[in-house]
């Protein structure tokens, strides 16, 4: 219990309060001791008393709660002597048992007037203060202190300089009383009626707001008139600074608006209803707040935060925007699922099931996607690699990541990153910003609820970047295992744990995605289906759905195998499945409105009722009617969007030998062009081609689809083949499709892309595919059943592609040769000479 100074009255008026002793002095001793105690001696031997956070003076009255046992047992002795105790503050109101050096060496001799008795065993008493006093020495230490004390009693000389330093602290402290709120009337008369000097100083050294410090230094002044010279300076002090607040006051008072006169009133009906027991909704809302926080589970980091902003918010007046700033910033801290997370379904077998019910094929992917869970099994807290889906659109990359969040058991959340040019769609923007949200990261999340989903980044390739920053950047932090733990919000700007979250990117083609970026992910390539792949998955997959869109069935509608296929030959011309599922649904569309106007019958799909269904057949094969022409050669490229066939056209034209190249093609694809051209001119003689002829004429190499912008070295044996097809009048084989890298020397070297272009060549019909030797070992990511419809040629040089590409007979000539027929007869008359080892060449070439 503490020894400290409590209120008189309240003391008093406490009805359980038991009177133990009266130790009321006489008329005779009171009023010696208000003159200083001259009549009621100081013994030498004084009971000292040590106090908590107050100082004793002569000359005052005082209560005291007294609960250690060491002064109970004090007061026990004293009353029953001269009942003069010495009051002195401790040093440290810590200390529970304090000795010589815990306790200041000058205090207050002090008469007890009264003691009473508290209901839970604690003392009280009321002293009054006799003199000042110094310890010389302690004589006693059990059970309570007693020091041989030296006391002193004001005496002061009457001078100029005490009488105007009287009447200067007593104006000073009138002003004081005059600008204190709460401050008695009855205060301001007993400030008149006091004539000692010595009483005025320490009456109001008692009674003036100071600490403790401040305070001792006072009572141990004991010099009258220093000790009034100190209080001055402490009251000319306190009086500054009252003015100072009265007049910021009455400056507040009169530039108050009406929005502030409200803010005032409200203010006042709060303090009113908080002394009716009443709350206002403001309390109740951040007491809500609180409560959020609490149940939210928040790491201990970010549950500091929330309690510092909420206090923040209790400061601030309900009609500022940083309040509403202030509470939305709190809201989004308590919805995000911090500890929220989803069980994890690690059955292998059933998440097989689920994954083949939902996709043929994809073997890879799947392996891949169980292995996974294979890990989680073995071990929970393990941190998964980021995936990411490479191919061509309609392959199913955005199906697959539902299915994997069906087979985990797992929330979906997918984002589509297309086009997004801004840094703060992934980070979010900083509070300071009007309307300022969180990241697309964070949102996907607290709509989730859960803080391990499945979280898909579609068409990452597609990411912009402007003066607002780099969105593939800002994903770097996202995409990395080691980073993502402590993923960091602007908005929010505190960590955020992704480490669970199942990541998957998707992306059409890989280049444009930065070399960091894509470091930070498992590429997963999935290349475009064959003939049969799409039959099989219209059959099991987008028939079925589509009847059930449609509110038809299998009784109503039937698909022949034989109608599917030529959907797929005739209608699409695609590496995935979209445009297959459009035509399947336009089927469906049109007999659901036969049937909606009452007809009954049951419709089966045939190749014969597709022209009424769907119209005319959209893709004819041009195979031989493009390549019959020399100069024309079929090769494949690789696109965003899988496998294409592309046609490379070379004609020739009276001129100057230059070379024009068209069909918006890049640097790399016009170097390849000219690498062509000049191999072709290099070995000119050895293929029956004059060199006159080059002289004299203008090649123009185009390719066609010339809205679409081309690029990349794999087109330069089909450019060279052109060439030579074209000098030499002879045509290309209509079924045989190239691709390949050439040098100066005659080289073939190997390309990308080589399941996508097999592909492509299987759908497009062509029967044999030349590829660079040094691909052999990419084969094997071709399917097996297109391996065994290709024929595969694997060609080392430029001699072995023009074998195998160009017809054997090259004498007929084609009505788009050459512009000058007699010119295109001389180069095969010297072709053919030459094959013949004529001693006699052409003069003309």
């Amino acid at each position: 219990m503490n020894d400290e100074s409590i209120d008189i009255d309240t003391l008093l008026r406490d009805e359980e309060v038991t009177v133990e002793s009266e130790a009321e002095p006489s008329a005779e001793a009171r009023a010696e001791a208000d003159k200083g105690g001259s009549r009621v001696d100081v013994p030498e031997k004084l009971p000292i008393l040590p106090i908590r956070n107050t100082v004793a003076f002569p000359g005052t009255i005082m209560p005291l709660n007294v609960g250690r046992e060491k002064s109970k047992r004090l007061l026990d002795d004293v009353l029953t002597g001269n009942k003069v105790i010495g009051l002195i503050a401790q040093r440290n109101e810590e200390t529970e048992d304090p000795a010589l050096d815990d306790i200041y060496r000058v205090g207050a001799a002090c008469y007890v007037l009264k003691l009473l008795k508290l209901p839970d065993g604690d003392r009280s008493l009321v002293v009054h203060g006799l003199a000042r006093f110094g310890i010389e020495g302690i004589v006693q230490t059990e059970p309570y202190l007693i020091a041989k004390a030296h006391p002193h009693y004001d005496n002061p000389e009457p001078t100029k300089e005490l009488e105007a330093l009287v009447h200067t602290v007593r104006t000073v402290a009138e002003r004081v009383i005059e600008l204190s709120p709460n401050v008695p009337e009855a205060a301001s008369l007993v400030l008149e009626n006091m004539d000692e000097p010595g009483t005025l100083a320490d009456f109001l050294s008692a009674n003036l707001s100071m600490g403790l410090v401040q305070k001792q230094e006072l009572l141990e002044t004991f010099d009258v008139v220093e000790r009034l010279k100190k209080l001055l300076i402490l009251l000319n002090s306190q009086t500054e600074m009252l003015e100072l607040s009265r007049k910021l006051q009455n400056q507040v008072k009169e530039q108050m608006d009406e929005s502030q006169r409200e803010y005032y009133l409200h203010e006042q009906l709060k303090a009113i209803q908080k002394e009716l027991g009443e709350t206002d909704a403001r309390t109740v809302e951040i007491e809500e707040l609180r409560k959020r926080v609490i149940e939210a589970k928040m790491p201990e980091a970010v549950a500091a935060e929330a309690d510092r902003e909420i206090d923040r918010m209790a400061k601030i007046p309900q009609a500022s925007p940083e309040y509403s700033v202030a509470h939305d910033y709190v809201d989004w801290l308590c919805v995000l699922p911090w500890s929220i997370s989803t069980q994890d379904r690690l059955d292998l077998e059933k998440a097989r099931k689920v994954l083949d019910d939902d996709h043929y094929d994809l073997e890879k992917v799947k392996k891949r996607i169980i292995e996974f869970l294979a890990v989680r099994k073995l071990k929970p807290d393990s941190r998964g690699a980021i995936l990411c889906f490479a191919g061509p659109p309609g392959v199913g990359k955005t199906s697959l990541g539902q299915s994997i969040a069906r087979a985990l058991g797992r929330k979906f959340i997918r984002i589509s990153l297309g086009g997004i040019r801004d840094e703060a769609d992934i980070r979010g923007h900083r509070r300071t910003y009007i309307g300022a949200l969180p990241g697309r990261i964070i949102q996907e999340l607290r709509k989730c609820g859960a803080n391990n989903p499945v979280f898909m980044l579609d068409e990452v390739d597609k990411i912009g970047q402007d003066f607002r920053g780099d969105p593939a950047s800002a994903l770097l932090e996202v995409l990395d295992p080691q980073q993502n733990p402590t993923f960091t919000d602007h908005y929010l700007d505190v960590p955020f744990d992704l480490s669970k979250v199942m990541f998957i990117a998707t992306a059409n083609y890989m280049d444009p995605i930065p070399p960091a970026l894509r470091d930070r992910m498992e590429v997963i390539d999935l290349t475009g289906y064959t003939r049969q792949e799409k039959l099989h998955i219209a059959k099991k997959y987008q028939v079925p759905r589509q009847l059930a869109e449609h509110g038809l069935n299998g009784r109503r509608l039937r698909f022949e195998d034989a109608a599917l296929e030529e959907i797929i030959d005739g209608y699409t011309r695609e590496a995935g499945v979209r445009n297959l599922d459009r035509q399947i649904g336009s089927v469906c569309r049109s007999v659901a409105a036969k049937v909606a106007v009452g007809s009954k019958r049951k419709t089966t799909v045939k190749v014969e009722t597709l022209d009424e269904l769907l119209g005319p057949r959209q893709f004819e094969a041009e195979m031989a009617r493009r390549t019959a022409t020399p100069g024309v050669v079929t090769g494949l490229a690789f696109t965003p969007v899988g496998g294409e066939v592309l046609f490379i056209e070379a004609t020739s034209m009276p001129g100057q030998g230059r070379l024009k190249l068209t069909g918006q093609l890049g640097d790399v694809m016009r170097e390849s062009a000219e690498a062509a051209h000049s191999l072709v001119r290099s070995h000119a003689r050895g293929y029956g081609i004059g060199a006159k002829a080059l002289a004299d004429q203008d090649i123009h190499i185009h390719v066609p689809a010339g809205a679409i912008p081309k690029d990349g070295p794999s087109a330069g044996v089909t450019m060279f083949t052109a060439l030579v097809s074209l000098l030499t009048n002879r045509p290309a084989r209509a079924d045989v499709a190239m691709t390949g890298e050439i040098t100066l020397s005659g080289m073939v070297l190997p390309i990308g892309g080589v399941k996508e272009k097999t592909l492509a060549a299987h759908r497009a019909g062509i029967a044999t595919v030349l590829l660079p030797d040094r691909n052999r070992k990419d084969v094997v990511d071709i399917p097996e059943h297109v391996r065994e419809s290709l024929k595969l040629r694997f060609m080392a040089t430029v001699d072995e592609v023009l074998d195998a590409a160009l017809v054997k007979d090259g004498r007929k000539m084609s009505h788009r040769a050459s512009t000058s027929s007699r010119t295109r007869k001389r180069v095969v008359k010297k072709s053919t000479s030459s094959r013949k080892r004529s001693k006699k060449p052409s003069r003309r070439g």
